[in-house]
């Protein structure tokens, strides 16, 4: 939807029928004037099921001209829960391009991700969705969705070694002590706290991630099962990448990381310093 007030049907793959076509446009909320904006609606139509996000879009964002966008999968199976991770996850790279490889890199680092907006609905749709770009993890244990900047949470969530957090109070930016990379959902923006910039400093490595995870979630070739399964891949590449460098513990319970040899293959500093922290996170660290 344009600043114009005007619904255009921009891209579709592989192809609908214009009864579909105009069916969808009825669905989204989109066409409606004046009415409250619906952020994930499913239906069924002559035995197909159709799924449809739909975002605001922040006055900071480059679609300068754009107010709204609609995001429809149709599909043979009723999954709901699935299909809503699956638009959200290219909701997500729609709006953060390559800087989702920085949402990627502290979820495989089990940082503290806070996630902040005013309206509970866009946090709760943004925060459920996060765990899905470590699909290997399959832990949704770290999804705190709706956090109050109290006393008693804030304990409760501090007790958590990583976590996803959502708040609706803007006064959570104006404490670091409670993230390592701050979501600013209504503005578009992702900040890393200066205590977490060294773990999280980004190299060849995080480039080469952020570009697959971009070109994944454009290629209109691709299901979106298959982007999450792209991205699935390459997460154990990575991890792929760490093997060579652990050795069994001394007490032959656990692999543990081998530092010295890591430091032998000379990675690129930024490199060496994720798969580090990436070997913390695992507990793989000699104590």
């Amino acid at each position: 939807k344009d600043t114009n007030g005007e619904v255009l049907w921009v891209w579709c793959y592989p192809s609908t029928t214009a009864t579909l076509r105009s069916l969808l446009l009825r669905k989204c909320c989109l066409t409606d004037e004046n009415k409250l904006l619906h952020p994930f609606v499913f239906g069924q139509y002559r035995r197909t099921w159709f799924y449809i996000t739909t975002i605001e879009v922040p006055d900071s964002s480059v679609l300068k001209k754009v107010t709204h966008f609609s995001i429809v999968l149709t599909a043979k199976d009723f999954n709901p829960e699935k299909y809503a991770a699956f638009t959200r996850i290219l909701c997500i790279v729609s709006q953060f391009g390559m800087e989702t490889v920085i949402l990627h890199t502290a979820l495989m680092l089990k940082k503290r991700i806070v996630v902040y907006h005013p309206k509970i609905e866009a946090v709760q749709e943004f925060t459920r969705t996060l765990p899905a770009l470590v699909w290997h993890r399959q832990d949704w244990t770290i999804l705190h969705s709706y956090v109050h900047l109290n006393a008693d949470e804030l304990e409760a969530l501090q007790m958590c070694t990583g976590y996803i957090a959502g708040f609706v109070d803007l006064e959570v930016s104006n404490r670091p002590d409670l993230y390592d990379v701050f979501v600013n959902l209504a503005e578009s923006e992702i900040t890393i706290a200066p205590l977490a910039k060294e773990a999280m400093a980004m190299g060849k490595l995080h480039k080469e991630m952020g570009q697959l995870i971009v070109q994944s979630a454009e290629d209109p070739e691709k299901s979106d099962s298959q982007v999450i399964q792209d991205i699935a891949l390459k997460t154990r590449e990575i991890f792929t990448n760490l093997a060579p460098f652990s050795e069994v513990s001394a007490d032959g319970e656990k692999r543990v990381l081998n530092l010295e040899a890591l430091k032998q293959k000379r990675f690129p500093p930024a490199t060496e310093n994720f798969l580090y922290h990436l070997a913390a996170a695992e507990q793989m660290l000699k104590i």
